[in-house]
């Protein structure tokens, strides 16, 4: 989804549910130099709410984040969040391509919900994996209403949107390009948000399953809460600190947050499982955590055993150059920017 509104320098926006990203970064041959970053916690009731005063203090919020950053363009690639887009991957005939964008009018009819009142964008990945005779086309869509108001929004705050775009395509941009076995096999990223889980699978070099999972480490806190007699603070930390050691607090904290761990790994089964339905001959090779994936100690080890695929933390900063003081500063929230990070690396014609 794009608006070539401005070109030339821009910084990518992340308003998550705790926090706010900003980030910009500047070409460096093949790889990327850091030239600003902002950070700023918010509370979820103000990004939770579209009550004027909420909008009011989210904005204020997201220009004290990009005034702390030093970032001096107005240009901006915003993300949206995976609950408010709907993205699949669909197959159509090998035709030209004047006849490909007079039928992606019938395909987007047929496969977008309310497509009326959707703005839709799509891209041709390239010949189908699974059927000769087809190609595949990745497509993403937002209400209009939603897309509007945060438009009006970010536009209000005196910024140029150049460009809008799911966060699970921006963060599989930020791991790209992902390495492959030679056998054909595929990769699954998982970003752990607070009240989501962003999972993608790439094929082929490229994005071939996008789905959110309705549950993130929110979930595994009030489990927590619930099953230790503890306050939410205090879970929140046992679960970040400790994770899934058996040896700490005499393994309370993985017990009481098992049974949530479990759904969490059945929705990564499914997902697999849905995949190989369509591309029968791919083998999902690895799995990457990131976000709260990469923070909970010995997630991946769990993963791995319970979804029987090699599973590692990932970290969306490879291949970003920074300076030693910038690292300190992102120590502890580096694992958060997957999206931002996918969102700078957006070229000016993506």
């Amino acid at each position: 989804m794009k608006f070539q509104k401005g070109s030339g320098d821009f910084f990518a926006l992340d308003i998550g549910t705790n926090a706010v990203r900003v980030l910009q970064l500047a070409p460096a041959g093949d790889e990327w130099e850091l030239v600003a970053h902002g950070y700023a916690p918010v509370d979820r009731r103000i990004t939770s709410s579209d009550a004027p005063e909420s909008r009011r203090r989210l904005g204020e919020v997201i220009m004290t984040a990009v005034g702390q950053s030093g970032i001096k363009t107005k240009n901006v690639a915003i993300g949206l969040p995976s609950n408010k887009t709907f993205t699949t991957v669909v197959d159509v005939p090998q035709v030209s391509d004047a006849e490909l964008r007079a039928t992606m009018k019938y395909q987007i009819d047929q496969y977008v919900p309310m497509a009326d009142d959707a703005k839709v964008d799509w891209v041709l990945l390239g010949s189908s994996l699974h059927a000769s005779d087809q190609q595949e086309v990745l497509i993403s869509s937002v209400s209009k209403g939603y897309s509007e108001d945060q438009l009006e929004f970010i536009e209000g705050l005196g910024l140029n949107v150049i460009a809008i775009e799911p966060d699970p395509i921006a963060m599989v941009r930020a791991f790209a390009p992902p390495q492959q076995a030679a056998n054909g096999a595929a990769v699954m990223l998982i970003d752990i948000g607070e009240l989501s889980t962003d999972l993608a699978i790439i094929y082929g070099g490229a994005p071939r399953l996008v789905r959110t999972i309705p549950s993130g480490v929110s979930s595994l806190v009030k489990s927590a809460v619930q099953n230790l007699s503890v306050q939410e603070d205090q879970a929140r930390q046992f679960i970040l600190k400790f994770g899934l050691a058996e040896d700490k607090l005499d393994g309370q904290v993985v017990r009481a947050i098992e049974g949530a761990l479990d759904n969490f790994a059945s929705e990564l089964i499914k997902s697999i499982k849905f995949f190989q339905t369509r591309y029968a001959s791919a083998q999902v090779s690895s799995i990457t955590l990131t976000g709260f994936g990469e923070m909970i100690p010995h997630l991946s080890e769990y993963v791995a055993a319970k979804v029987e695929v090699p599973t590692a933390p990932g970290n969306p900063w490879h291949g970003i150059h920074m300076p030693q003081t910038s690292q300190e500063q992102l120590a502890n929230v580096a694992p958060e920017f997957a999206t931002a990070v996918g969102l700078a690396k957006r070229r000016n014609d993506a």
